[in-house]
C-alpha cells in the first residue's frame, strides 16, 4: 500500500493515557516527523468516542486511530467497516487483546511508528445481531460480574477493588444458563455458568491461554462446559494452566462459522469486548471475513 498520509486520532480520556496534553503533544511531533497529516481528539467517554468515530468515518482520512481500551477500540472499528478508512490502534487499556495478538506495540512511540511504516492487513471480525466483537462475546458470568463491577464503581469503588467485589458476588451467587447451541451442525442442549464465542480460534496452551495465533481464519470458536460447581470452575483453570483443557470432560471447544444461541430468558445480558448489553434472544453470531483493516508492523501477521 501507498505511505499514509493522514491519520485521524480519538483517545478515549477515561483511559489509563496519564498526561493527556503531553500524550496529544507527542503524538503530533511523531507524525510531523513522519510525514502524516494528523489531528488528535481527546473524548470524555464511550458516548462521544462513537461520535467522532462516526464523524471521522466519513471525513478524508487514511487512518482513524482509536486510542483506549478494547471497547474503545471495538466502538472506533464498528463505524470504519464499509469503509476504505483503516483502524489505527493506540492500545491504552488494562488487557489490551487485540493489540497483542496483531503485535502491535503497546507504547505510544510504537503504535504511531506502526501507522506511519506499518501494513494494513484484513482480519476477520465476530457479529451478533449486528454488534461486531473483535476479541470475543459471552453470556452468564462474566457480563453479570461487569454489571456488578460498574455499579460498586459508580458507588466510589476502584476498578480492581470493584472486580474482585463483583466476581466474588457473582461466585457466591453462581447462576446458571440453560442454553440450546446450533453449530458445526450439532444442536448442543446445556446447563452452564458461561457460554464464551471467540473471534477465531483462541490457544490453549501454557504460556498462550487466551492469545489467537491468527485472525483472519473466518472462524469463531465456541467455548461451554457442562454444568459444573464453584470448584469445577477451578479446576477447570488449572487445567488451562496445565494446558489440558481440552482433555477436560465437561468442557465442549469447537470452531464454526455460526453460531446460534436459544435460551428460555427473552432478554440476556452479552458482553463485546469488555462492554455489556441487553438483547433479544435468540442470539446469531457468525464471523465477516476480512471485514475489517488494520495497521501492523512490517513483517507481523504475514
Amino acid at each position: 500500500m501507498p505511505p499514509v498520509r493522514s491519520v485521524k486520532v480519538i483517545i478515549n480520556a477515561r483511559s489509563g493515557i496519564g498526561d493527556k496534553e503531553e500524550a496529544r503533544r507527542r503524538l503530533t511531533e511523531i507524525f510531523e516527523a513522519g510525514g502524516v497529516d494528523s489531528e488528535i481528539l481527546l473524548a470524555e467517554g464511550g458516548a462521544e468516542v462513537a461520535v467522532l468515530a462516526k464523524r471521522s468515518a466519513g471525513e478524508n482520512w487514511t487512518v482513524v486511530m482509536a486510542g483506549g481500551g478494547d471497547g474503545t477500540i471495538n466502538t472506533v472499528a464498528s463505524h470504519l467497516m464499509g469503509t476504505d478508512k483503516i483502524l489505527g490502534v493506540l492500545a491504552l487499556g488494562t488487557l489490551n487483546h487485540f493489540a497483542k495478538d496483531l503485535r502491535i506495540p503497546l507504547d505510544l512511540e510504537g503504535a504511531a511508528q506502526t501507522v506511519i511504516s506499518g501494513r494494513a492487513v484484513s482480519v476477520d471480525v465476530g457479529e451478533v445481531e449486528g454488534r461486531i466483537f473483535l476479541n470475543n462475546s459471552s453470556l452468564g458470568l462474566y457480563p453479570t460480574i461487569v454489571r456488578e463491577r460498574e455499579k460498586q464503581q459508580r458507588l466510589g469503588s476502584g476498578k480492581w477493588p470493584a472486580f474482585v467485589w463483583a466476581a466474588l458476588a457473582v461466585f457466591r451467587r453462581y447462576p446458571f444458563l440453560h442454553v440450546r447451541l446450533v453449530a458445526a451442525g450439532k444442536k448442543i442442549n446445556r446447563k452452564t455458568p458461561f457460554v464464551f464465542i471467540g473471534n477465531n480460534e483462541y490457544l490453549m496452551e501454557r504460556l498462550s491461554i487466551g492469545g489467537r495465533a491468527r485472525l483472519d481464519r473466518g472462524l469463531l470458536s465456541l467455548y461451554v462446559t457442562n454444568r459444573t460447581g464453584r470448584w469445577g470452575l477451578v479446576r477447570l483453570a488449572v487445567r488451562a494452566l496445565l494446558g489440558r483443557l481440552r482433555e477436560e470432560k465437561d468442557f465442549l471447544a469447537l470452531s464454526t462459522d455460526k453460531v446460534k444461541i436459544e435460551t428460555k430468558h427473552k432478554r440476556l445480558r452479552v458482553a463485546f469486548d469488555g462492554e455489556v448489553d441487553v438483547m433479544d434472544t435468540p442470539l446469531h453470531y457468525q464471523s465477516r471475513p476480512g471485514g475489517l483493516r488494520v495497521m501492523v508492523p512490517e513483517g507481523e501477521n504475514e
